[in-house]
């Protein structure tokens, strides 16, 4: 216990100092950094680690991406040049260039080792290597989404997660009585799960009318209702998470956080709500 306390004190300093330093090229190179363990442990679950070009072309892809959300036109410095274009546009469309390119090497190192590589292995990559990047690129998205709120978003966004996996534990642990999904994940409950979403709901309503100075319906409605869909993906990122675990036969994905596992231990969750988060506050721009 408390060498999981430990760790899970380092992990929060950490994430900190990376919010502290949210809105320069400090974030995108932690991003970076998440992304390229999070490829190495799931490669590690289907023995893909050790097939070099596999990896090699994996790992570029994903730390590429942040890099890429970053904003296309400032990294390059082609200010004058974009006044013309779109740059969310061109770094959407770079970031498909970077993953076909990737794609074609893992598919020729596939041809040339057809005898010892199963399908399974290379589809999985190939899934890993587009969901892993584009999803926990979103924080820089998220970041970058306003120069003003974008931290605070950040951080509701990160948040959208861990809120409800702590309010479904100690609502399971106080009213759990119904077992949600006992092989896949035998401690979870339909009443923490209810307890998680409703938990969820109301710290982003309250959260988000105390920063934006004041209580309005629309606003509590929005980010209630935005709260309870991210309680909703983030149990189904976990579960998908834990299943994959079972599948494989693996406790844990890695051992970097020790008494917690891997970073998708921690971020498996977090995978599935960070995109979810951006496509909500975009298409209802609440910050607009």
């Amino acid at each position: 216990m408390l060498t999981r306390i430990i760790s899970g004190a380092v992990g929060v300093v950490l994430l900190i100092g990376i919010l502290f330093f949210h809105d320069t090229i400090v974030l995108p190179i932690a991003v970076g950094a998440i992304i390229a363990v999070m490829l190495y442990e799931l490669l590690r679950a289907v023995q893909l680690h050790k097939c070099i070009p596999v990896l090699l072309a994996v790992e570029a892809c994903g730390v590429l991406v942040p890099f890429i959300y970053n904003g296309y036109s400032r990294l390059c410095g082609y200010d004058v040049f974009f006044q013309t274009f779109d740059p969310n546009y061109l770094s959407i469309e770079v970031s498909f260039a970077v993953t076909i390119v990737a794609a074609f090497v893992i598919f020729l190192t596939w041809l040339r080792n057809h005898k010892t590589i199963r399908y399974e292995q290379i589809f999985f990559a190939l899934a890993v290597m587009v969901l892993v990047p584009q999803a926990m690129s979103s924080m820089v998205r998220i970041d970058r989404y306003s120069a003003e709120d974008g931290l605070f978003l950040l951080v509701m966004g990160l948040c959208g997660a861990w809120i409800a996996d702590t309010g479904a534990y100690f609502t399971g642990v106080a009213f759990g009585k119904h077992k949600l999904c006992p092989e896949i994940s035998p401690k979870k409950t339909i009443e923490g799960f209810i307890g998680g979403l409703l938990i969820t709901g109301l710290v982003y309503s309250a959260s988000f009318c105390i920063y934006k100075g004041g209580f309005e319906i629309k606003t509590a409605l929005l980010t209630f209702i935005l709260g309870v869909i991210c309680a909703i993906i983030g149990t189904i990122g976990d579960l998908s998470a834990s299943m994959v675990k079972r599948q494989i036969g693996f406790k844990d994905y890695g051992k970097i956080m020790p008494g917690h596992g891997g970073l998708m231990d921690r971020f498996d969750s977090v995978l599935f709500v960070l995109p979810t988060f951006y496509a909500f506050i975009s298409l209802t721009e609440i910050f607009k």
